[in-house]
């Protein structure tokens, strides 16, 4: 099972595997706060994809198109992908981020991509 969660919200042992899946760390949190299993920069958006996006709701179906391009293309995000499967296939992974916006963000994308695609 994949969940997703902000990053602000209390560990809880439903969580399972806990990953970080944004490029920038969460302001105002420590690493021992977080109960991380991994920081996966690796499976983040680009720079240029997350401003271009801007949390923009018309542009979500956009982004993850572009979103999943850039996971295809980046042969640094492969082994970020398959430790994200590998650990969803024992149990539950939660995957982490900061963005208020709970509905679209890279997360949900993620999610979504690694439960079309579960290899």
């Amino acid at each position: 099972m994949i969940r997703v969660k902000r990053v602000y919200e209390d560990p809880s042992p439903d969580d399972g595997a806990r990953f970080l899946v944004d490029r920038l760390w969460p302001r105002g949190l420590s690493k021992d706060t977080l109960a991380l299993t991994a920081w996966l920069k690796d499976v983040s958006p680009s720079n240029d994809l997350r401003r271009w996006y801007n949390h923009e709701p018309e542009k979500w179906p956009e982004f993850q198109r572009r979103y999943a391009a850039e996971l295809a293309a980046n042969p640094a995000a492969q082994p970020a992908l398959e430790t994200l499967r590998a650990h969803s296939r024992k149990g539950t992974i939660t995957l982490l981020f900061s963005s208020r916006e709970e509905h679209r963000n890279n997360a949900v994308a993620l999610k979504s991509l690694l439960e079309k695609r579960p290899k």
